[in-house]
């Protein structure tokens, strides 16, 4: 049966027996935590990650549903730390799939020794800090303890999956999974009845893939989105030998634009150029793979305003043009919300599933769901559906979600999870005042993720090594600096494309949660530029003691 996200982390049972002593604690052993185990290692640090699954990868451990691959380029998504591991290793799709990326990191995980260093089925669900003797102490779903002077949570801004609660969730007697606990063995669905719920940017990658095989499918959209197509395809030997003899510009064009990603916005205004020139360039980009229809644009397409409206309805009349009936197509084709405003899904042929005769899509915005039932669901209006297999593809907890399923006590007994309860409130997205030597890292990466978290785990590595090499104890922000951060996100936050629909990056998506900006507004580049002139400054913002 599938389990919510929204469970409310159970006070950690105590040890009796020793606890272990690290000077580091990572929680997580995906992308970001291995490359912090690595880093830590090399500066020298005792340090153990703790992973809840039993193997590495995180994202690309949990998610093996059908369809799961990299929306930027696999070129751009690797470490870039090592010159040894990039000519090692190939990637084999411009995009590359689940399996391969999880065999990549294990790949990683080996090449580097990481492996006896991470505590695997260990679920921290508590982190306690001890203000006497200056340590966190973790302990684990099954009462294992551990203490460090440091922890890095690594783990994820997409982690904590979230299914609304539904009346009846627990009664359903067929196969059930949330997309982000695909079992390991795969689900049956050829010939069967299967319910989906939810259009999102995974629901996107896996429904053209089971539609091929099922005996009937019924998708139950609340949101339509913009999805554009992905184009994948493989790396030929030419390209291959290309990519690896032009890392080190691929990377720095990545990390000279906005989200780490390798495309550039063009400095024109959609609205400064002839109307055929601007229609040329809408349809050579839709030509083009990945994100470039987002990224490669016009400025101005990816700010409120004429421009980003005149792109959108590019987008839903390229929908239109692809679903057969007028009627379904009015229904994918979004409304509600502003091109760009939402990570835009990559799709390969998502739209062309709705003309199948055994699928189905239900609008429900305007027929909610009203209750899960043993043998399907029910909608508010009374229709009643039958599964045999119900998937839940119902997004996550963003950000903050990850970090309330610990309970995190700092100094004064203060509780994260209460003092984030309107929001998030830290320093940079890394520190939060009363909670020292603990590095949120999860909620400070920007864009492309291994692109934006290798320089963060580095900045946060080598605080961690100030500290040590100065002679201080403990590193934490201070109250004024996390007064003035939460407020750069509240106000400049308000003027980003990104908060001007209900979705993930603002919380809107979990019923109760405060509507607040959830990462940085300030591009990677700024991000980066802000880290480097608090280190100048003497760690200006932070308290050193």
């Amino acid at each position: 049966m599938v389990t919510s996200a929204q469970e409310t982390p159970a006070a950690a049972p105590q040890s009796g027996g020793n606890v272990d002593e690290f000077e580091v604690i990572v929680i997580g052993a995906g992308v970001t935590g291995l490359y912090s185990l690595y880093r830590l290692r090399q500066l020298g640090f005792t340090a153990m990650s703790f992973e809840e699954g039993d193997g590495v990868g995180g994202t690309w451990y949990w998610n093996r549903y059908p369809g799961a691959r990299f929306d930027s380029e696999s070129y751009t998504y690797g470490y870039s730390f090592s010159q040894e591991l990039l000519q090692e290793w190939e990637w084999k799709e411009h995009y590359s799939a689940q399996p391969e990326n999880e065999r990549y990191l294990n790949y990683v995980a080996d090449k580097f020794d990481l492996r006896p260093f991470i505590r695997f089925n260990s679920r921290v669900a508590s982190l306690v800090y001890d203000v006497d003797a200056n340590r966190w102490v973790a302990t684990t779903d099954d009462g294992y303890q551990a203490r460090a002077q440091f922890v890095i949570t690594a783990i994820g801004i997409l982690s904590a999956r979230y299914v609304p609660d539904f009346e009846g969730l627990e009664s359903y007697e067929g196969i059930s999974t949330h997309t982000n606990r695909w079992p390991k063995e795969g689900v049956d669905m050829v010939g069967k009845k299967v319910g989906i719920i939810g259009t999102g940017a995974t629901a996107v990658q896996i429904i053209p893939e089971i539609a091929k095989d099922v005996g009937h499918l019924t998708v139950f959209q609340r949101t339509a989105n913009y999805c554009v197509p992905l184009r994948n395809s493989q790396i030929d030997d030419e390209t291959q030998a290309y990519i690896k003899a032009h890392y080190p510009e691929i990377f720095e064009q990545c990390m000279a634009t906005p989200g780490s990603f390798m495309h550039m916005f063009d400095t024109r205004s959609a609205l400064a150029v002839p109307e055929e020139e601007k229609l040329e360039q809408y349809e050579r980009l839709w030509a083009e793979p990945g994100f470039k229809k987002w990224l490669s644009n016009f400025y101005d397409v990816m700010m409120p305003g004429e421009a980003n409206e005149d792109y959108a309805e590019f987008v839903r009349n390229k929908i239109r043009q692809r679903v057969h009936d007028p009627e379904v197509a009015e229904m994918l084709v979004p409304k509600n919300h502003m091109f760009g405003s939402k990570r835009l899904p990559c799709e390969s042929g998502y739209y062309e599933v709705f003309n199948q005769d055994n699928v189905r899509l239900v609008d429900v915005r305007k027929d909610p769901i009203a209750r899960i039932t043993p043998r399907g669901l029910q909608l508010t209006g009374g229709e009643e559906f039958e599964f045999d297999v119900l998937i839940y593809a119902t997004g996550y907890d963003a950000v903050t979600g990850p970090l309330n399923l610990i309970h995190i006590q700092g100094i004064g007994g203060e509780v994260l999870k209460e003092k984030f309860a309107d929001g998030p409130r830290t320093y940079m997205g890394m520190s939060s005042h009363n909670f020292p030597n603990l590095f949120t890292v999860n909620a400070a990466s920007v864009g492309n993720f291994p692109r934006s978290a290798e320089p963060l785990v580095e900045w946060v590595t080598d605080a961690i090594a100030h500290v040590r090499d100065s002679g201080h104890q403990r590193i934490m922000a201070t109250p004024e600096a996390e007064a003035e951060w939460v407020r750069h996100m509240k106000e400049d936050g308000e003027a980003i494309l990104r908060t001007q629909a209900d979705s993930w990056f603002v919380g809107a998506n979990i019923p109760g949660k405060a509507r607040v900006l959830l990462t940085a507004p300030d591009t990677a580049p700024v991000m980066r530029a802000k880290r480097a002139d608090v280190v100048a400054n003497g760690y200006e913002g932070f308290t050193l003691d």
